[in-house]
Formats: C-alpha cells, sequence, structure tokens
C-alpha cells in the first residue's frame, strides 16, 4: 500500500484532528479514502506536517492543497501517512465510491 494522492486535508485547531482524504496506487479515479487522526501522533512519528505560508505571490501559485486555517506540507503529509499506515495496516480506511 502506497499512497498514490491527497486528495483534500483539513486539521481542526481545536481537537487537533486531522481529516485527510485520498487515494493509494491500488484505488481507481472513483474511489477515495477518508480518515480523521489525532494529529499528536504524527509528531510521535518524528514529521513536521506545518509549513510557514508568507503569501509573496498573493494565490499566483495554486500548487499546494491548502484547508483550513493551518498549510500543511503535503509530501510530507504523503510520508507520514505511508509510514502510519505500512506500521498499523489495520488501520488504513476502506476505498468507497464517490
Amino acid at each position: 500500500m502506497e499512497i498514490k494522492e491527497i486528495v483534500t486535508y483539513y486539521l481542526n485547531a481545536d481537537s487537533n484532528i486531522l481529516e485527510v482524504t485520498f487515494r493509494t496506487i491500488e484505488d481507481n479515479e472513483d474511489t477515495l479514502r477518508n480518515d480523521f487522526i489525532d494529529y499528536t501522533i504524527v509528531d510521535e512519528y518524528g514529521y513536521e506536517l506545518e509549513t510557514e505560508s508568507f503569501d509573496f505571490f498573493d494565490d499566483e501559485f495554486e500548487d499546494d492543497i491548502v484547508f483550513g486555517d493551518v498549510e500543511l506540507d503535503t509530501e510530507k503529509l504523503v510520508s507520514f501517512l505511508n509510514e502510519y499506515y505500512l506500521i498499523n495496516p489495520n488501520l488504513l480506511p476502506k476505498s468507497e465510491l464517490y
């Protein structure tokens, strides 16, 4: 199992829950996986996912997917999720048609 792409993410700062929607390499384009992860686990795995956004280009470059108030590094998020589900394969959400 390997994460192919992050579709959306949202970090709820109040509850410290990361909601992430993604596809694995086994999934086709009409399926998604959705999970809610306690964000404190990210530190336990040694990852720092938050990025500093300075908006120098005033939304000229929209390469990063940004949802919510906190911007996360999507490459690091993919790395974290790959490691998280490798260690905890039973926590991998089932794919669902959308």
